[in-house]
């Protein structure tokens, strides 16, 4: 059974920083799909940013490129978003999120192709940005 626990969320003023942890089990990270998501209230899930199991390859949507790094320990099957230069529009619930069988790059898992019918996901962590 493909479980995932996400961990480092809180509190921060504008410009902080927060390093999220997801540990997965029950799957592999390094085959499949993973991922980290937000959702803020009253807005739609977005994909934050993604990482191929097929090359390696990275994916992050525009509003965080050059402040967030995704990471992956493949050895205690563990993702990793380093979240730097945080702002208030990046205050969302943050999730983790798997699909062992997707078959594309992660600009596609990120995206949504597929409408997550296979993720799994974690609990979620809630990220706060706010003077």
């Amino acid at each position: 059974q493909v479980q995932l626990v996400e961990s480092g969320g809180g509190s921060v003023p504008p410009g902080g920083s927060l390093t999220l942890s997801c540990v997965g089990s029950g799957f592999r990270m390094d085959a499949s799909a993973v991922g980290w998501f937000r959702q803020a209230p009253g807005k739609a899930r977005e994909g934050v940013s993604c990482i191929s199991h097929l090359d390696g390859s990275l994916y992050y949507t525009r509003s965080v490129k050059d402040r967030f790094t995704i990471s992956r320990d493949n050895a205690g099957n563990r993702l990793y978003l380093q979240m730097n230069d945080l702002k208030p529009e990046d205050t969302a619930v943050y999730y983790c999120g798997t699909d062992p069988s997707f078959r594309y790059g992660p600009y596609y898992f990120c995206e949504g192709y597929g409408q997550h019918a296979t993720t799994s996901w974690g609990q979620g962590t809630q990220v706060t940005v706010s003077s």
